[in-house]
């Protein structure tokens, strides 16, 4: 028989001095979010009427979901990374921005120190029989079309085995194995010699993958590829694109896909002269937009923990 007992007093006091919420010290914006959270729980388990075991069951998925390391990539299965970029694109629309290349979600996968290149840079280390080449190449401009020197363009992708170097459990990739950055010249080109990816799937053992089996959901991601691109005086872009006519794109667990970052892929041969692992290859043309800044700030700049390593 259910209970409801959020309301009261006990209840209430409790959730002030959980939080120390009229206390002096301590982090005032904190304090706020944590009394809501919790208070949002606490009215929850009145509501649907949660019960001890279904509380300990959910701990104990916590606790394993930080000994995997899988908080990020829960974020992104269950849309609360999607719902960021949503905000943000609703703050964009409240202030007039647009023109830009979308954003979409940065995963959680990414691995800074990659080395800077001028222009062109070959990122794929490792061989890979079972990936054909692929050239990445494109234009940063600003929202006048006219391109922007010196921005940094950072890419990364899986293998054809859907894992990523620094990432890979079977330990076989070199650190920053179809990782790259690249610095346009004046005329804002970029250029990645690369491999086709494929796409990936959470690690079937894992607590993403653990939670989405229970909600009856897959945990697949189609093919796709990364983007950082920053640079002074334009607000840096998080965004990647899926390759065309994979069957996932519009069945992405990480609800990562947009009709505009769905660039078309050529087939062209010369590779042998660029020194590609083979002389046809496919090539992808990747534009970028960027957006300026807001009142002199980058307001979609995202500050939170990601790896690194060294060359």
């Amino acid at each position: 028989m259910s209970v409801t007992v959020f309301e009261t007093k006990d209840v209430q006091d409790l959730l002030k001095a959980a939080t120390n919420l009229d206390g002096k010290e301590g982090n005032a914006r904190l304090k706020q979010i944590t009394h809501r959270l919790l208070a949002d729980l606490f009215k929850a388990i009145d509501d649907l009427d949660i019960t001890p075991d279904e509380v300990w069951a959910g701990i104990n998925y916590l606790n394993k979901l930080g000994q995997d390391g899988e908080a990020a990539l829960l974020a992104a299965g269950v849309g609360l990374e999607k719902y960021l970029d949503i905000r943000m694109d609703a703050a964009d629309a409240a202030l007039g921005l647009n023109g830009g290349t979308p954003r979409t979600i940065e995963g959680p996968l990414y691995v800074a120190g990659a080395t800077v290149r001028d222009g062109v840079s070959r990122i794929d280390v490792d061989p890979d029989p079972a990936a054909g080449p692929l050239i990445i190449h494109g234009t940063v401009t600003g929202q006048d079309g006219k391109p922007v020197a010196g921005a940094l363009v950072e890419c990364w992708h899986a293998n054809s085995n859907g894992f990523y170097s620094h990432f890979d459990p079977t330990g076989a990739q070199s650190p920053f194995n179809l990782r790259g950055a690249v610095r346009t010249g004046a005329d804002g080109k970029y250029e990645f010699r690369t491999l086709m990816p494929v796409g990936y799937g959470c690690p079937p053992q894992g607590a993403t993958q653990q939670l989405l089996n229970g909600l009856a959901r897959h945990g697949n991601r189609p093919a796709h590829v990364h983007f950082f691109v920053s640079s002074d005086g334009h607000r840096k872009l998080t965004t990647q694109f899926n390759i065309e006519g994979d069957p996932l794109i519009w069945d992405d667990f990480a609800y990562a896909t947009r009709e505009e970052l769905i660039p078309h892929v050529v087939e062209k041969t010369g590779g042998a002269a660029l020194d590609l692992k083979t002389d046809a290859y496919k090539d992808i043309e990747f534009n970028v937009v960027l957006t300026p800044l807001v009142q002199g700030k980058d307001n979609q700049r995202v500050n939170r923990l990601r790896a690194s390593a060294e060359v």
